[in-house]
């Protein structure tokens, strides 16, 4: 599918900053691409763009209103379609990653009929996968792993892809959620798949390449929660990765929607590896990533200090302190050939 940009971000009413990180993702990785935000009554996200509504945004020249938050379901709340159909009236396309389709709701196909405006519905996979065969694939993958959702997987796989692009590494992102395909333009939103294809998709997404190639497969959910770890081990197996960083955000105290609390960094790592032998033997941990955005300066690099030495892995925040230490890692433990 062809987006067309700018966009404006929409974050409905949401309740806080994490349920906006579709929009957060966007304006963190693709700036460029976003002329404002609109939020309702009430909302508590804040992208620091500029609040317009839809005819100032349409002078500015934005084509397509993001729906840019995530939310447990996926549902599209009622109060927020007329909103929608007020844009497809002035011209702008539609674009959600949520899994309601908008042409299922009668008034948005109307609106969209009516003036010829397109509705682009990111996490319906358009085409059909296969099962997952498990058979070996070339090139080497890295999928990153977390202790619960929204802890950073997809910012750290996008860290690395920036920092080994700049290396000269061939590298490239996977989304395998809405976000990244809003930002990188490709992938399959991997919670939408029928379950039983879940790892043939992966397969698909992280397919044969050179033997000196990365694919960096963004992680989703968590083996230790109790909503998606069947989604996350469905991308395990299929990514087959040869290496994976896990992805922790220390100040939870229970996991996102449930009141489970987060397992450890040790108890990801273990299982990871038990559960991806299946499809790779060689799996190995290469490196933690810590969400520090809730610490202060000395705090945060304290912890990280004392988390890699405890490990013996390198540990990085990605935006604090960047991802080299992760790379460096991957370089000596997988030298490129010839």
């Amino acid at each position: 599918m062809e987006i067309q940009k700018p966009y404006l971000l929409f974050l409905g009413d949401v309740s806080d900053q994490l349920a906006a990180k579709t929009a957060h993702g966007i304006v963190d990785w693709r700036p460029e691409w976003c002329v404002g935000q609109l939020r309702l009554p009430g909302c508590q996200a804040d992208c620091g763009l500029t609040d317009m509504d839809i005819a100032e945004a349409k002078a500015k020249g934005a084509r397509t209103l993001v729906v840019g938050v995530a939310n447990a379901g996926g549902v599209l709340p009622q109060h927020w379609v007329g909103k929608l159909v007020e844009a497809l009236d002035a011209g702008l396309d539609v674009a959600t990653g949520l899994h309601r389709r908008l042409s299922s709701i009668p008034a948005i196909a109307q609106a969209a009929a009516r003036t010829g405006r397109q509705l682009h519905d990111v996490r319906v996979p358009d085409m059909e996968f296969a099962t997952g065969k498990g058979t070996k694939r070339s090139g080497l993958r890295l999928l990153t792993v977390g202790t619960d959702c929204s802890v950073g997987k997809k910012y750290t796989a996008l860290a690395l892809e920036k920092e080994m692009r700049s290396r000269g590494i061939q590298a490239d992102f996977r989304a395998t959620g809405q976000t990244g395909i809003f930002i990188s333009g490709r992938g399959v939103a991997i919670d939408a798949v029928v379950s039983d294809f879940v790892a043939g998709a992966a397969e698909w997404l992280s397919p044969p390449n050179a033997p000196d190639h990365w694919d960096l497969v963004e992680g989703q959910g968590s083996l230790f929660h109790p909503s998606f770890a069947g989604v996350t081990l469905g991308l395990l197996h299929g990514a087959q990765p040869d290496a994976f960083i896990v992805c922790h955000e220390p100040t939870r105290k229970t996991m996102r929607g449930v009141q489970h609390p987060p397992p450890s960094i040790q108890a990801v790592i273990d299982r990871t590896v038990l559960e991806g032998q299946l499809t790779n033997p060689r799996i190995q941990c290469t490196g933690i990533a810590i969400n520090t955005e809730h610490l202060g300066e000395p705090e945060a690099l304290a912890l990280l200090e004392k988390t890699g030495r405890e490990h013996g892995l390198p540990c990085v925040d990605p935006i604090r302190t960047g991802v080299g230490p992760l790379v460096d890692e991957l370089a000596r433990r997988f030298p490129r050939q010839g």
